[in-house]
C-alpha cells in the first residue's frame, strides 16, 4: 500500500516527529491510520494518533471504528503489514514488533477481510 503520510512527509521529517513523540510521551505509541485504496467509507479527519502502549488492538479498533461512523452491520478490518493483528495484543507490542524504520507504527484500515492490492 502507498501510504499517503509517508508521501507527503520526508522520512527525516517523519523520523523526527516520531522521535519526539517517544521522548516527550515514552509510553505511547506514534501510529499513522490511513484506510486502503478500495474501501468503500469515508476518509478519516485525521490519520496521525498517539495511543497508550497498554491500549489494545480492540479497543483501539472501536475508536477508530467510532470515527469512521461506521453502521453496526457495516465490518472494519486493521492491517499491520499485510495482516490482521489480534485484537487482544496492546499497541506496544505490535508496535514492537511492526513499527517502520520512521518510528511510527502504520495500520491500513478497509472493510473487506482479504488485504489483495491494496
Amino acid at each position: 500500500m502507498r501510504w499517503q503520510y509517508k508521501e507527503n512527509h520526508s522520512f527525516e521529517k517523519r523520523k523526527a516527529e516520531a522521535e519526539k513523540m517517544r521522548r516527550k510521551y515514552p509510553d505511547r505509541i506514534p501510529v499513522i491510520v490511513e484506510k486502503s485504496p478500495k474501501a468503500r467509507f469515508a476518509d478519516l479527519e485525521k490519520s496521525k494518533f498517539l495511543v497508550p502502549s497498554d491500549l489494545t488492538v480492540g479497543q483501539f479498533y472501536f475508536l477508530v471504528r467510532k470515527r469512521i461512523q461506521l453502521r453496526p452491520e457495516e465490518a472494519l478490518f486493521f492491517f499491520v503489514n499485510n495482516v490482521i493483528p489480534p485484537s487482544s495484543a496492546t499497541m506496544g507490542s505490535l508496535y514492537e514488533e511492526h513499527h517502520d524504520e520512521d518510528g511510527f507504527l502504520y495500520i491500513a484500515v478497509s472493510d473487506e477481510s482479504v488485504y489483495g492490492t491494496m
